[in-house]
């Protein structure tokens, strides 16, 4: 972190380490709370408003700063006497909390998530809020929810929801007016700034990065597309006591339980997909996934930063659709773990050679190719994976109580898995293996997941 010579009140660093001009997107989450107490000042936009702005002036800087596009590097910029305070805007709804609940389980963003401008980092664009909130109230004051949306380069997963859970604190010890007149203490003030990782360069490592593509510039796009299908949003709920199952047969392979529940997924929809269309069968099936490194690199959970990476692997989709499940799992295992520290530094270094490449095309006036996420290609049949079981999901208590539920607002494109907590998942911030599991998972709509033996158990009455 660097303090500006000519601004004694200006300070930034360097966002480029973090791989974010790979991650100029927006993520949103809707959180559903139920009024149970019947309180009248209930989740009260003023107090939430006065919460979030204290936490960003005190705590999170840099979330009310600009992006400055200097070159190939971008860096965060903040200051000590004035911010870019993120928004929120309020709506109050005729409808009951039954109705509300439905517009949150079937991820009606456009209703209840704050509209977001352009994500993408240009020196015209550096004024985007980094995180933006919607609150939608009932007549009756029954339930409400907030809808939130950060900026990728910014947080990642678990950076995000510590700021919630900070924010839901300060906002808790505010409305119980904890030492009045003081700013309330949060519980995991953050750090900032990505450290070096250059001492991680080895030569001798050789990696093709498969994860990212290289496309002509009228093919590039950092919007997800569908394609060609038709894309449906499936539901699927994995019982504790299936869990058990899954975790003996993760233990027989002698891979993790997140491994056997990728490698389930990614055979099973390889499998309907040749059964559904057999000139398929060469064509490429992805299984891709976003791996956060923080414990190889050292990273505490509180670093505000995103350092996730993507792995993939592709294969012919009947050639995955052929191969025994231990053999899926184990290739699963595999692309998993070549996610280590020199891997990111490689990552990064890939990236970053490539960008230099697209400035001076652009200088030159020549188009010539750029970079992208190949999960974002709408050429391949995917499985991307990213598990959210891990996040403290639920402790988002901002003096009403938990969230009544959470939703991961649908993305339509194809592949998109997300495995998900539910409410009775433990609140510590680990996977609790003793609750319900959900997984949320897009697919073209001709694929039939009845027809899959592996899957069909998991299937429940859909709520979206």
């Amino acid at each position: 972190m660097l303090q500006a010579d000519a601004d004694p009140s200006e300070f930034r660093y360097s966002a480029t380490n973090n791989i974010s001009y790979m991650y100029q997107v927006y993520c949103s989450y809707i959180l559903l709370f139920k009024n149970t107490t019947k309180q009248d000042d209930f989740m009260a936009a003023q107090h939430l408003q006065d919460g979030l702005k204290m936490l960003v002036r005190k705590y999170y800087q840099p979330v009310a700063g600009w992006f400055d596009v200097r070159g190939d590097d971008i860096d965060v910029v903040f200051y000590a006497d004035k911010f870019n305070d993120p928004p929120l805007t309020t709506q109050t709804l005729d409808i009951d909390s039954k109705e509300l609940a439905s517009h949150v389980y079937k991820s009606n963003v456009a209703l209840l998530v704050p509209d977001c401008p352009s994500s993408f980092i240009s020196r015209e664009n550096r004024d985007i809020p980094m995180f933006l909130v919607k609150a939608t109230y009932l007549e009756s004051n029954d339930a409400m929810t907030l809808g939130v949306t950060y900026h990728h380069s910014l947080m990642d997963g678990t950076a995000f929801w510590t700021f919630m859970n900070n924010w839901a604190s300060l906002c808790k010890q505010l409305y119980d007016q904890v030492s009045p007149g003081l700013v309330p203490l949060i519980p995991n003030p953050p750090s900032f700034g990505f450290p070096g990782i250059s001492h991680l360069h080895k030569s001798e490592l050789q990696v093709d990065h498969s994860e990212y593509a290289l496309v002509d510039s009228s093919s590039f796009t950092r919007v997800f597309l569908s394609g060609k299908d038709k894309i449906k949003e499936n539901l699927f709920v994995i019982s504790v006591e299936q869990q058990h199952g899954l975790r003996q047969m993760a233990k027989e392979f002698g891979v993790s339980f997140n491994t056997i529940l990728c490698a389930i997924f990614w055979k099973e929809i390889s499998v309907l997909r040749y059964n559904a269309r057999p000139s398929t069968a060469q064509d490429i099936s992805l299984f891709t996934c976003a791996t956060n490194p923080r414990a190889q690199l050292g990273l505490s959970k509180n670093l505000c930063a995103s350092p996730v990476i993507n792995l993939a692997e592709p294969r012919p989709i009947g050639e995955v659709a052929a191969m025994e499940l231990r053999d899926v799992a184990l290739l699963v295992s595999q692309t998993v773990a070549k996610g280590s520290a020199e891997y990111v530094y490689s990552s990064t270094s890939f990236l970053l050679a490539q960008r230099q490449k697209e400035i001076s095309n652009e200088k030159l006036g020549i188009s010539g190719d750029k970079i992208m996420l190949v999960y974002v290609c709408p050429a391949y049949a995917k499985c991307v994976v990213s598990s959210s079981r891990n996040f403290p999901i639920y402790q988002s208590d901002f003096g009403f109580g938990q969230p009544e539920y959470v939703r991961p607002p649908y993305l339509p494109f194809d592949g998109c898995m997300r495995i998900w907590p539910t409410p009775q998942s433990a609140c510590s911030g680990t996977a609790n293996n003793e609750a319900p599991l959900e997984i949320y998972l897009s697919q073209p709509d001709y694929v039939d997941f009845t027809q899959s033996p592996l899957l069909s158990p998991f299937i429940v009455p859909s709520l979206l």
